[in-house]
């Protein structure tokens, strides 16, 4: 009988043990398997493991808040199971008692597990929430802004990604395809909760031997050509692909271009749209030659791509970097402006997607299952803040903040609780955050490897990854379910997070709430049969529990469908509506616009980003640095593992620069150089390339931060010390880590040592 394991990164079947142990082999069936969890059980891994429990030792001398500043830097205790919790629900207890449990933050961010009940998120959560509750978070890095701004104008997102046009329909429909931001199928290794069949390069090739025609805008060209879709690149300035959005659309109202029957029937606020492109509200009119003077994309071929968009069954779509970017909002809103201006949405091959190539479930034809899912329980305390603005709410307790268009206020935060994530990789101006996090009084993580987080934490517990346990794998728009059976026994003493915050609700009278006197098995069980009730409502029969987790996985690719987004609203607006205000797609939307910010107005505009190639900043740091998803690793996940080490050079993130600016600079290929602006400076290896436009770099996220302890300089590559740390708008508060200027220059001194993935130091008592 095959095992399976479901990751983030694919279905893998779990080949019998040897004499190394077991290993890892791609699922059969999947048409594209990514190499990346392969390596999940490499040695490089397991060095790096955490084992027992640790306590740093500054704060087990003094206690809570003792010499913040040494986290990140002291050594740690190693201690016993028993001393560890009784530490954690002592400080949980005390700050509760003294402060209220609106001052635990419980943080728990990032992709932490593809199985379904040990979703690390969910468990700390539910923890909390029977402790009293906690200060939670909202919406995502990945998506802040898209996620407040779509349900004012069309949907929320995540209703969004699961009804995106599939793939098949495009290669049977769409004539041309224009996407800003590229299809970029290194990112779609991915998907949030699992993959069973990676589709997109695939669906891509499909196109291209359909013939479809394929228009890539946007700084880089190498994120469209993974599956040799020649396409045509429009190079384009970084954050000023609004403007180019904008030009369009007044081309296609000035030769009379536009569906206005489609925009009377389907949508509201056109006319406050239309008088902003044509400059009657504002003076200025956004015509191609405006555009060109912002985005460098000349006004020629704006013209000429708007009279062939008006002539094809045209699809647009646009990546999720560009709504992590100053005025986030504002790409998104335009270029669903700007496809209800076709007047093809809800076509076949029409109309405009968010996304595709982000994550693999994008445009997939599976059927939209219910998976099992942990209740989180009732909130204990309403407070909550925007998961990107984590510093400004350590660094400033009681400051006010605006998200989407009410008025709250930061909590003094005492304790935070982290299970699941890495802060370290995933948020911006690490410089930053270091000064925040010496703030709370005691920092406890659940964690599996010693990365910087846990290397910053007080007290960090060893937690079981998912080969060390029992699980139910699925995901939205895969087609499988999976019984995750434990592969290999826990590392050293590794616990699962529901064992852990198990003993800790028994030490703080919340067990019965927490675990309702259900073990592992028994939770599996439970939460099989919820989902298997709904799905069967659904008409999706899903065996039961024992035959299930006996097969191993579940095959429900019989109710794969081809999908057109809003196909029904667009037939039939008045019995599909929206839920939208006016049940419409809201070109103008009253309800933002009644927000009165001046940041976001009530429909798509060009705003000048915070920083960016054409402002003065530009002066003293002349590159744009773009910050994508790395090809060999899931963010900062399994970075030490021999596939994400064979991308580097000498150890260092590859950065990726035009041959001309590299030449200004004095930079050859694979030379190492320092990227620095007034927030940080890291190191990383030069590789020159064409695909690169002029004024721009690009350096992956997801290296392990290794910041030099006496200067502060990343040695590793790590371009979150680089990033902005501000919200995208008043409205969302979204990430903007694409708003980065930086400087490059060769690095002349002596290399310095990598400490990434170095252990902590441990002292006894």
């Amino acid at each position: 009988m095959t095992n399976y394991t479901l990751s983030h990164w694919g279905l893998y079947e779990v080949a019998p043990a040897g004499d190394a142990g077991p290993a890892l082999v791609p699922f059969r069936d999947d048409p594209d398997p990514s190499p990346i969890g392969l390596h999940a059980l490499d040695p490089e891994l397991t060095r790096l493991r955490v084992r027992r429990p640790a306590i740093r030792e500054s704060w087990l001398r003094g206690g809570p808040g003792a010499v913040p500043e040494r986290r990140g830097r002291d050594a740690f205790v190693e201690v016993s199971w028993g001393e560890a919790l009784d530490f954690v629900a002592g400080d949980i207890d005390r700050v509760r008692r003294q402060f209220g449990n609106r001052s635990i933050f419980a943080g728990s961010y990032g992709w932490s597990s593809a199985g379904r009940f040990h979703h690390a998120q969910s468990q700390v959560h539910r923890f909390m929430n029977a402790a009293g509750g906690y200060v939670r978070h909202v919406d995502s890095y990945s998506l802040g802004a898209a996620n407040v701004i779509l349900p004012h104008v069309v949907a929320g997102m995540d209703d969004m990604m699961a009804s995106h046009t599939s793939w098949d329909v495009m290669a049977r429909h769409t004539e041309l395809f224009v996407t800003f931001g590229g299809v970029p199928v290194k990112n779609a290794q991915m998907n949030a909760g699992g993959v069973g069949h990676h589709g997109v390069a695939k669906g891509l090739a499909a196109m291209r031997d359909a013939g479809v025609r394929f228009v890539n805008i946007g700084p880089v060209r190498d994120n469209l050509g993974a599956a040799g879709t020649d396409a045509e690149w429009i190079a384009c300035r970084p954050n000023t692909d609004t403007a180019v959005m904008l030009a369009l659309g007044y081309v296609l109202i000035a030769e009379a271009l536009h569906d206005r029957k489609f925009l009377a029937r389907c949508c509201v606020g056109f006319e406050q749209f239309e008088t902003y492109l044509t400059g009657a509200a504002d003076g200025v009119a956004k015509t191609p030659e405006w555009a060109e003077a912002i985005s460098d994309v000349p006004a020629a071929t704006i013209i000429s791509l708007a009279r062939r968009m008006a002539a094809s069954r045209t699809l647009l779509n646009v990546s999720w970097s560009m709504q992590r970017a100053s005025h986030g909002e504002q790409p998104f809103w335009a270029v669903i402006s700007l496809a209800a201006m076709l007047g093809q949405i809800g076509l076949p091959g029409g109309g405009f997607g968010v996304g595709y190539g982000a994550a693999n479930l994008v445009g997939s034809s599976h059927a939209r299952v219910k998976g099992p899912t942990l209740s989180q329980l009732r909130a204990g305390i309403p407070d909550f803040i925007p998961v990107a603005r984590i510093a400004d709410m350590l660094l400033q307790p009681g400051a006010p903040f605006t998200y989407n268009g009410q008025s709250y206020v930061y909590p003094d935060i005492r304790l935070v609780y982290w299970a699941g994530g890495n802060p370290f990789h995933h948020h911006q101006d690490l410089n930053r955050l270091r000064r925040a996090w010496q703030k709370p009084e005691t920092i406890v993580v659940n964690e599996q490897y010693w990365t910087a987080t846990a290397k910053h934490a007080d007290i960090v517990l060893p937690a079981t990854t998912t080969l060390e346990r029992d699980d139910i794998g699925s995901a939205t728009l895969e087609a499988y379910f999976v019984a995750m059976k434990r592969a290999i026994p826990p590392a050293g003493e590794a616990r699962d997070d529901y064992d852990i915050f198990a003993a800790l609700s028994a030490r703080l009278g919340c067990a019965a709430t927490f675990t309702e006197n259900l073990d592992t098995m028994g939770w599996l069980r439970r939460l099989y049969a919820e989902c298997r009730q709904i799905n069967q409502g659904r008409g999706i029969d899903l065996p039961d529990f024992d035959d299930f987790w006996r097969a191993g996985i579940v095959d429900l690719t019989s109710h794969d469908r081809p999908a057109t987004m809003l196909a029904d609203f667009a037939a039939d607006p008045q019995s599909h509506p929206l839920g939208t205000p006016s049940g419409r797609i809201e070109i103008h939307s009253d309800r933002v616009a009644g927000f009165a910010l001046p940041d976001c107005p009530g429909h798509a505009v060009w705003r000048e980003p915070a920083e960016w190639l054409g402002s003065e900043t530009a002066k003293r740091f002349p590159l744009h640095l773009l910050t994508d998803q790395p090809a060999r690793r899931l963010h900062s996940q399994l970075d030490a593992s021999p596939h994400s080490l064979a991308g580097k050079i000498a150890g260092r993130e590859p950065i990726y620069l035009n041959p001309a600016d590299a030449a200004a600079r004095g930079i050859s290929q694979d030379q190492i150089v320092e990227i620095f602006n007034d927030r940080g400076r890291c190191l990383a290896a030069a590789i020159l390339t064409d695909d690169i436009m002029p004024g721009v770099a690009r350096l992956s996220t997801g290296a392990w931060y290794d910041p030099d302890p006496d200067t502060g300089l990343d040695r590793h590559g790590n371009p979150n010390v680089l990033t902005l740390d501000a919200p995208a708008s008043s409205l969302s508060q979204g990430c903007s880590a694409q708003t980065c200027l930086v400087e490059i220059a060769a690095w002349r001194g002596e290399l310095p040592r990598l400490g990434a993935f170095d252990m902590p130091v441990f002292v006894g008592r």
